[in-house]
């Protein structure tokens, strides 16, 4: 692994481009666009006011800054750098601004959610969506990019919209099952719509295209419900994370539970590798375990390092009772991601924060569990392949991969504490993020 220089960052802007040439990354009011490959800076562009929000265009072409304090977004071009749009939603207010999957539309939803707009940067016409509800995830694309559905709040009842992007013309509109709808998401083929109750009420719809209600789960009715919930990326499996500690899975065909995942402060399967995190002399060089030798860091530095073991079952884990007494509790599983190849399900339990666990998908059952120092900020998988990369707040990256896990210094002076991380969309590099800085990570052709 080589590792880039540090550059500033502000507000954890720094994005790789769609097609994976150009990474953007944001310093205030300044957008830096720079080469991935050799980090030269192509474009800078300077905003009105502190930037808040970046996405580029599905054609990695535009890129869209978002300037919530002043309702305003601008867009800039990489092909013509002269050329830049300016949207001003005025007394309206900003709250959210993203992308259509086409890269030539821009929704913007106002203050108080009383409309989402709909601007094109082709013909400059405008659309309205009316009553958006305010929930997490209130609006989702199919992967194709033909059809959005936005869940909407009306005469205190939920609704789901479906529209043709094409044109933005209503396709379907029907009313749901919930008592307070908290998020929506697509199935990676974009045939079934799941749609989410709070936490309040254990409730799961699925939805075909034409509104049908297809299936509805609950798994129990009074304590906290629903914390987290993926698809898998073949369509045929949804996993849903719950405040009991619990993950459930639902198969394509029947929508019924195939299984459940728990996650118990001991470990107790034979079967299962644990792989703890310990900390090791500064002078020792970097270990890696069940990985090839790769090519040594450029310098050592002299602060702790740390190295995976393999513990002997049972393992008993750091265990947080969350406050009864506090909203939003920290229990449950708040974190879930699949494979891209399908095989694999990683899951975080806010209640043991410093452990990530893995289940083998294709044996439904419990396959590595890592236990770091410190509570887990932020995993993603590699977009190639079942490589999971993590980040605990430390100057360390941590890598996961079927044939061993490894723990990896960044070689750079000052304190680097790396909050967020993300893949390339090509797989061989990764853009990791602290609150001022952020360095790029180069993988070998041997590691990929």
């Amino acid at each position: 692994m080589n590792f880039s220089e540090l550059y500033k960052l502000s507000g954890l802007l720094g994005r790789f481009s769609p097609d994976g040439k150009c990474l953007a990354s944001c310093v205030q009011h300044r957008l830096m666009v720079r080469d991935v490959s050799s980090l030269q800076v192509r474009q800078i562009y300077t905003c009105l006011d502190q930037i808040q929000y970046i996405e580029w265009s599905s054609d990695s072409l535009f890129i869209l800054c978002a300037m919530y304090k002043r309702g305003i977004v601008q867009v800039w071009s990489l092909e013509q750098p002269e050329w830049h749009c300016k949207i001003d939603e005025g007394s309206a207010g900003l709250v959210a601004s993203c992308w259509s999957p086409d890269g030539r539309h821009i929704l913007n939803t106002t203050e108080f959610h009383l409309r989402i707009t709909v601007w094109s940067l082709c013909t400059k016409s405008v659309s309205y969506i009316k009553y958006p509800k305010a929930c997490q995830q209130g609006v989702a694309f199919t992967k194709d990019g033909r059809y959005v559905a936005v869940a909407e709040r009306r005469d205190c009842k939920d609704f789901i919209s479906i529209f043709v992007c094409s044109n933005w013309q209503l396709l379907r509109h029907f009313d749901t099952e919930t008592q307070d709808l908290f998020g929506i998401e697509w199935a990676p083929n974009g045939c079934v719509l799941a749609v989410w109750d709070s936490c309040l009420e254990y409730k799961l719809l699925l939805y075909s295209l034409d509104g049908r209600l297809l299936s509805s789960y609950r798994a129990y009715e009074w304590p906290l419900g629903i914390k987290s919930v993926a698809w898998s990326p073949s369509s045929q499996f949804l996993a849903i994370g719950s405040f009991d500690e619990k993950v459930r899975i639902l198969n394509h065909v029947t929508w019924k539970k195939i299984t459940e995942f728990e996650h118990p402060a001991t470990v107790a399967s034979k079967k299962a590798i644990v792989y703890k995190e310990v900390e090791k002399s500064p002078s020792a060089e970097t270990e890696i375990l069940s990985f090839s030798p790769t090519r040594a860091l450029a310098s050592s530095l002299c602060s702790t390092q740390s190295k995976y073991e393999i513990s002997q079952v049972p393992v008993s884990l750091q265990y947080i009772k969350p406050a009864a007494d506090r909203a939003n509790p920290k229990m449950g599983v708040g974190m879930l991601a699949f494979s891209a190849d399908n095989c694999f399900l990683a899951t975080k339990n806010d209640n043991i924060p410093n452990t990530v666990w893995i289940w083998d998908i294709r044996k439904l059952k419990l396959l590595v569990v890592l236990e770091q120092l410190c509570t887990i900020q932020c995993f993603q998988w590699d977009p190639r392949q079942p490589r999971l990369a993590l980040c605990t707040g430390s100057n360390r990256v941590y890598l996961w991969s079927p044939t061993g896990c490894m723990a990896v210094q960044v070689p750079v002076e000052g304190d680097f504490q790396i909050v967020s991380l993300s893949w390339n969309s090509n797989g061989n590099s990764m853009v990791l993020l602290s609150k001022d800085n952020f360095c790029v990570c180069y993988l070998e052709s041997e590691e990929i």
